[in-house]
This record gives structure tokens, C-alpha cells and sequence, in this order.
């Protein structure tokens, strides 16, 4: 049984159809449940993005069974992401979240399915992420797949239990923000986390994603990534909400003929990778990526 797909929309007809386009060509659309999470306008200049957004849903097929909530008032980027999975989770042991501004390859949904098998019973695996940088790949590197210690929220996919675990409300965040030793441990997923953190729990973002890589941390949790993308977002741009900057996710997608993954046994944090992450995360990479937005590169 594969696990159902959650797709995220709100006004951005052009990204989504792209979206839309690439999940219906996945190799298991036809035999997976979608379902479909659009948040109200915020304002009223934006009824006229959501409607077109509502159109395009109505009128798309190619799943199994697809069902689709249109929020009558709007709920909020984090809030609306947060409720959807949460609803979709209290019935199913497990799902997929795509939001729709990412380009998934055939295979995506493929790699998704049996890496939810693979950890269903290894507690320390809180999500299975379906973009990865562009890393070249080791000649003596075994398995399609590696860990690191960073959430990915462009495609990916979490258990019911994990997802469960989550204190939205960050009750022991205060604790946290005077423990300098616990902010650099956090940080070894990426100098930018604790900003990240900092941002949403001061008022400066609205985001969900942030707080479940906190949690994640707190049970000294993992996240495992394909060594090759099968995802590509294409959310950088006016439309939207946290990506107006130089795209320095650029990566190479997956053809998609590739339809069964080697995953590690061995649930640890891949040396390899781990560093390599860590390198596109570091200050003067962000100060160089700061640069080039500046200079209107994209």
C-alpha cells in the first residue's frame, strides 16, 4: 500500500501546474491517494490566484482517489501546512508532502514509498527528503541514499508517530536560547538553523519546518536524503513566500528510470555528505549567496 500524497497550493497557478504536470508523471500516481490543502486569500488581491488555483485542482486527475480542501478563511503558511498533515497522519501511518512549487522526477514517489518502509521501525529516521544538493557522488559510495542532521521540507515524507512527537509550541525553547553548547550542537545540520529558530519564535517568519527540524534534533534524530535529486523547486521567485533570493538550490534531477534504492542499514550521518552539507551551510557560502542576491542574480 503506498502512503497517501498531501499537496500544499495557494496562488501560484504557473508553479503548480509544473507541479501538477510532474506528480501525475510519476510512476505510482495511479495507484496513490492525493490529497489537496489550499489556504484562503490573505488579502483580497490574491482571490483572484487562489481561484484559478481552485480551477486547475478541480479539473486534475491521474491519482487514485483525490480529495481536496479549500480553506474558507485563511489559515496562515505554517498553520495550514501543520493542520493538512496532521489530518491526513491521524489516518494513515504514514504520507508524502509536496507543495507547489516543486518539479518531482518519475521516481520520486518510488523513493519516497520504500524509504517509509525501510525506517517505518527506526524511530531515530524522522523524514525521508526527496531534494538533495548536486554533491558528485563518491566512486566507492554504496547505497542511494545518505544521512544527515537537517530536515528537508521540498518533498519529503514522515511517519504518523514522528510526526506526532512534534511540540509545535516549543515549550523548552526559552531553555534552549540560553544554552549555547545545545545552539552549536543544532547547528551541526547548518550554521543557519538557530537563526531559522530564533526568526519564527521572535515573530520574524511563519514557518513549520524550522520546528520540526528542532524536535528532530532533540531526539538526536535523522533525516535521509537520495544521493541523486528527485526534486527541483522552482519557488524562487516574486510569488513566493520565503524564496526571493538567489537560487542556490539549483540541482540535477533525476531522470526517473531508476525504480528500486538501496538505503543504508546503518542509521548513522554520512561522513561524506555531513560535510558537504555543512560547506553549502556555512557563513561565507551564505555571505557569497547574500552577494549574489544583492546583485539580482537568480
Amino acid at each position: 500500500m503506498n502512503a497517501p500524497v498531501i499537496l500544499f497550493a495557494y496562488k501560484r497557478p504557473v508553479e503548480l501546474e509544473a507541479t501538477l504536470k510532474a506528480l501525475k508523471a510519476n510512476h505510482l500516481a495511479s495507484q496513490s491517494d492525493l490529497y489537496i490543502f489550499v489556504d484562503a486569500p490573505k488579502k483580497p488581491v490574491d482571490a483572484p490566484k487562489v481561484a484559478e488555483v481552485h480551477q486547475l485542482l478541480d479539473e486534475f486527475s491521474g491519482f487514485r482517489t483525490i480529495y481536496r480542501d479549500y480553506a474558507k478563511t485563511n489559515i496562515g503558511c505554517a498553520d495550514s501546512v501543520i493542520r493538512g498533515i496532521s489530518l491526513v497522519l491521524a489516518k494513515h501511518p504514514s504520507a508524502i508532502i509536496v507543495e507547489d512549487d516543486l518539479i518531482t522526477s518519475p521516481n520520486f514517489l518510488d523513493f519516497m514509498n520504500q524509504g517509509l518502509v525501510k525506517y517505518a521501525e527506526s524511530k531515530r529516521v524522522y523524514s525521508v527528503a526527496g531534494y538533495t544538493f548536486p554533491f558528485e557522488r563518491p566512486s566507492d559510495y554504496p547505497s542511494d541514499a545518505y544521512f544527515i542532521p537537517r530536515h528537508s521540507p521540498w518533498g519529503w515524507a514522515t511517519w504518523a508517530d514522528r510526526w506526532a512527537s512534534i511540540d509545535w509550541d516549543m515549550t523548552d525553547y526559552p531553555e534552549f536560547d540560553r544554552d549555547r553548547r545545545q545552539q552549536k550542537a543544532f547547528m551541526q545540520g547548518g550554521s543557519d538553523l538557530v537563526g531559522m529558530l530564533r526568526d519564527q519564535m521572535e515573530g520574524r517568519a511563519d514557518a513549520w519546518d524550522i520546528r520540526f527540524c528542532y524536535n528532530r534534533f532533540k531526539a538526536d534524530g535523522l533525516t535521509v536524503y537520495p544521493t541523486v535529486s528527485k526534486v527541483e523547486n522552482i519557488g524562487f521567485g516574486e510569488e513566493a513566500t520565503h524564496t526571493n533570493i538567489f537560487n542556490r538550490y539549483k540541482t540535477q534531477l533525476d531522470s526517473g528510470a531508476q525504480r528500486v534504492f538501496d538505503f543504508p542499514s546503518l542509521v548513522q550521518s554520512t561522513d561524506y555528505y555531513h560535510r558537504k552539507t555543512l560547506q553549502r551551510y556555512s557563513i561565507p557560502t551564505r555571505i557569497y549567496n547574500r552577494f549574489k542576491t544583492l546583485a539580482g542574480m537568480r
